[in-house]
Formats: structure tokens, C-alpha cells, sequence
């Protein structure tokens, strides 16, 4: 039976929460409620609950601030978030915790019941995923040999305090540690592994590698040490049991390969070559990285995207356009080689950027993606999820686009796009195009597009002075306003530039 501690200032929430949930049925208990973040603290360190409940505004201390003290102190404790619509945005600041899921004010019981399940779900997980591991250690240290794991394992976790130690070794496996040279490779399979896969791949690589390899496993890793003498031949090795590996079981691995040196510097090598397997997030699955693919990395910390032209292209129902805004997005994230972590930050700010111009319907199931796009393990991985999810927000805008506009409001539209550079394009030289008077065609459009035909047309032609200035290698404001129908003032499209997107169009280039 999960504990379940529910946190909110407003009484008739608890209240409301409390009564309508059928706790026993979800295989949990409400073990108590707290009106704020100092009481639910308290509470949470004698109590220890698994589940915690928690509104994002309170007094005295704020559900991100319990979120982040329980995150240093009690990390096993899974929280679900309630916010209102206008605290959206507080979410990515949880996020950076851990949290991975969110319920928008006001929610039903089905929602509370759903989010309940899958962060219950986690937990059995994470118990399942302990209990093999420790099953899997066990194992391990009773089939394999014992001595030269336990000697690499020593090696890595730097255990020896003396000489002693490496004495022994030396003389039980008749081998001068000082006089040999070797580098460290760590395999990690892709994909749900089981206790056979690695004891296949530690097989397959004592095979073909050297008779005096020593191998091993820590966690989910499968480690060799190989001769330096081995270099040559070494990436045709790894393939031949990559291949044999993925005719087995058809599944890949990524490996990553340590410099050379002494024996007795192991553990400095295992630290590299792990540092190496952390940039599978930028390579992708299935690589072979060393030190000469991360060493010449570019780290851009002041790097910005506040993902306005992305919103404006998903409202306008572009498709082409979203796809193009979010590969470069995702292209510069990759070229940049932030830290992993502000990677996933930069992602997941955008995608709820991007997600607010849903409605709050499909917004709150946009929030339910959100565990599955931070628990992906490469960038590559992230972008697919994030495009898909913006192709179906923007197919949504494009039909209403479409539903919605007569066919003298399609003509209307048609006329702005072949006349954008015409400075006399204005709602009365419409008008005459289409034999209508210009007050009714004026209230048609607004009631039908939303938005004044002046500020649709204004909008067009900031959307056209984008796309002119990305073709820019320098910026022609001149040009550019003369293009889109401001004539020859050149100041006023500035103005109004800036207004629209923040930036002058010269600055525009700069951060984009």
C-alpha cells in the first residue's frame, strides 16, 4: 500500500480530493493533508511518504520549494504537481527535480486517478529495476570469475591503499601491472536488458579480445580492459561483437573507448570513457565514442531561444515552416554542447511554450507527455517526440484555418499574400477588389479570423520580413520594408518589427 500525503492551502480542495478519490482501490492510503509547504515538511520527515500531492502556490513555503528540499533530502518520494493555468510556466522550475507530472486546476477525480497509476507505476519500476540489480550483482560474483573481476573492480573504485594489494595480484596472475599499457572499454546495450545479455557480451569479448583481458560489470555497464597493443585492430573488434550481439538478440550497443595508459590508472581511464558515454545524448545510440569526438566542444551557455517565431508559425498552421524552425532549434542545441541537464531544460521550456497554444484540453494531455519526453535518453529521441507533438498543434490551427474562412475571406487572404508589398494594401483597396463595403468586410474578417484585417496584413509582413531576413547574410532594413510594403520608411517598419518580435530586424539575425 503507497502513503499518500495531500498539500494545498485551499481547505475545500483537500477536502474535495480527499472524499473523492477511492484511495484503497489504487492500492494507496491518504495518510494525512498539510494547508503548506512547512507543514507538509514536517510531516513528510516523520511520516515518509511515497506519493505527495502538491499545490504550487502556498504560504510560507511554496510546493517548488518542498519539491526542491525533498529532492536533496528524501529523492525517492514522487511528487504529482497542481497548478493553475497562469502557473504553468512555474512547471519547468519543478521539472529541474525531477517532477514529471502536472495536473491544471480544476482537475476531475479521473485525472488525479490517472496521474496516481502511472507515478505508482514508477515506483514499482524503480523497486523492480533495484531488486534486479542486486539480483544481477549476485549472480554475477557466483558464475563468473571471481579474481579478475573482483581485481577490476578494485582497480576502478580505487580500494588499494598501498602496493601491497597490486603485489598480490601481480603475483597470483604472474603479470607486471607498472609495465602494462591498456585502455578501458565500456559497453552499454540499448534497450531493456536481462542478466544473459551481459554475461553474452562479456563472453563474446573475452573471445576476441586478448587471453590477458579483464572484464567485468558495475550496473548496467559491461567493462573491458584490452592491450594498448590492440589498438590497431580494436573498432573492427568491437563491431565483430556488436554484429554477433545484434544477430542474437537483435539489439545495439554503445560503446565508448578510454585513451592509454597504466594499468594502475584504471579508474582515471573508467571515468573517461564514462564522461565519453554521457555524449551518447548528442551522438545517439549505437556510437563508438573516445576522447577525440568531445574534446574539441563548443559550449555556448549564453545560448537563447525564447520560441516566439515557432508559436507564431504553429498558429499560422504552417507545417513546412514548424518543421524547419524546429530542426535548426534542435541543430544549434546539438552544436552547442550545453551540459545535458540544460539541454533537457532549454527542451522542456520550449515545449510548454509551444504546448500553451493548444486549448486546455489537449494542453493537459500535451502535460502527460511530458514524463516520457524527459526520460529520453538522446537528443535525437527528444526531437522526434517534440516535432510530432507541434505537428498535430499546428494541423489543429490549419484546420480551423480552415473550417472557419469563406471563401471571401480565403480571397481576402489570397489578395494580402500576392499583394504583401503593395504599400496601398489596406481593408478599403480589398474591399474594392472583392465588391464589398469595407466596414462589413472588416467585422467578417475580425468575426471569422479573430483579428483585425490591419494587424493580419501587419502580421503577414513581419512573417515575410523573417523569412527575408534568415536569407540575409546582412540586413537590409531598406530593402527589406520596401519588399513588404512600407514604402521608403524604413523607420516605421523597425518599429513595428520590434514590436512584434522584441528585436530589431538587425538584432533579429543576431539571435536567430
Amino acid at each position: 500500500m503507497y502513503r499518500v500525503l495531500l498539500v494545498d492551502d485551499e481547505r475545500i480542495i483537500l477536502e474535495g480530493i480527499s472524499s473523492i478519490i477511492n484511495w484503497g482501490e489504487l492500492g494507496t492510503s491518504l495518510i494525512g493533508t498539510a494547508r503548506n509547504g512547512l507543514e507538509a515538511y514536517d510531516f513528510i520527515m516523520k511520516e515518509q511518504p511515497d506519493i505527495v500531492i502538491c499545490d504550487i502556490k502556498m504560504p510560507g513555503m511554496n510546493g517548488l520549494q518542498l519539491v526542491e528540499k525533498m529532492a536533496a533530502e528524501k529523492p525517492s518520494i514522487k511528487f504529482i504537481i497542481l497548478s493553475g493555468f497562469n502557473e504553468f510556466n512555474y512547471a519547468k522550475q519543478a521539472m529541474e527535480y525531477g517532477v514529471k507530472h502536472y495536473l491544471l486546476k480544476p482537475c476531475n477525480e479521473n485525472s488525479i486517478m490517472d496521474a496516481l497509476n502511472k507515478v505508482i507505476d514508477e515506483l514499482k519500476r524503480d523497486a523492480k529495476k533495484e531488486e534486479f540489480l542486486l539480483e544481477t550483482k549476485s549472480r554475477l560474483n557466483q558464475v563468473q570469475p571471481y579474481v579478475k573481476k573482483q581485481l577490476l573492480k578494485e582497480f576502478i573504485t580505487s580500494k588499494f591503499d598501498s602496493n601491497r594489494g597490486i603485489h598480490f595480484y601481480e603475483k597470483l596472475l604472474r603479470v607486471n601491472f607498472e609495465e602494462e599499457f591498456i585502455r578501458l572499454i565500456i559497453f552499454r546495450i540499448e534497450g531493456d536488458y536481462h542478466y544473459e545479455h551481459m554475461f553474452v557480451i562479456e563472453n563474446l569479448g573475452e573471445d576476441l579480445f586478448s587471453e590477458s583481458v579483464l572484464s567485468t560489470s558495475i550496473g548496467e555497464y559491461v567493462l573491458f580492459l584490452v592491450n594498448e597493443e590492440e589498438f590497431n585492430n580494436l573498432q573492427e573488434k568491437i563491431e565483430q561483437l556488436r554484429e554477433h550481439f545484434f544477430d542474437i538478440y537483435k539489439m545495439d550497443m554503445t560503446v565508448a573507448i578510454s585513451e592509454v595508459d597504466c594499468i594502475t590508472q584504471v579508474r582515471r581511464l573508467y571515468l573517461e570513457a564514462l564522461e565519453c558515454l554521457g555524449h551518447r545524448f548528442y551522438l545517439g545510440e549505437g556510437s563508438i565514442i573516445t576522447k577525440n569526438d568531445i574534446k574539441h566542444e563548443n559550449r555556448m551557455n549564453d545560448y537563447e531561444y525564447d520560441g516566439q517565431s515557432l508559436c507564431l508559425f504553429i498558429k499560422s498552421g504552417n507545417i513546412e515552416k514548424v518543421e524547419s524552425e524546429i530542426s535548426q532549434f534542435f541543430a544549434e542545441l546539438t552544436e552547442s554542447r550545453l551540459t545535458i541537464s540544460l539541454v533537457r531544460s532549454y527542451v522542456m521550456q520550449i515545449f510548454l511554450v509551444m504546448i500553451q497554444q493548444s486549448d486546455s484540453v489537449s494542453m493537459q494531455k500535451y502535460m502527460d507527455k511530458m514524463s516520457v519526453l524527459v526520460d529520453m535518453d538522446t537528443i535525437q529521441q527528444m526531437k522526434h517526440f517534440f516535432l510530432s507533438t507541434a505537428k498535430e498543434i499546428t494541423q489543429g490551427h490549419y484546420e480551423r484555418h480552415k473550417s472557419n474562412h469563406s471563401a471571401v475571406i480565403h480571397k481576402m487572404i489570397d489578395l494580402v499574400e500576392e499583394n504583401i508589398g503593395n504599400p496601398e494594401l489596406s481593408l478599403k483597396w480589398v474591399a474594392n477588389k472583392v465588391y464589398m463595403n469595407a466596414d462589413y468586410l472588416g467585422k467578417l474578417f475580425k468575426q471569422e479570423t479573430g483579428q483585425k484585417f490591419s494587424s493580419y496584413v501587419t502580421q503577414e509582413r513581419i512573417k515575410k520580413a523573417i523569412e527575408q531576413i534568415q536569407l540575409m547574410d546582412d540586413v537590409k532594413v531598406f530593402a527589406i520594408a520596401e519588399m513588404i510594403g512600407f514604402g521608403d520608411n524604413p523607420q516605421y517598419f523597425s518599429q513595428v518589427f520590434k514590436k512584434f518580435t522584441g528585436y530589431s530586424p538587425s538584432d533579429y539575425k543576431k539571435v536567430n
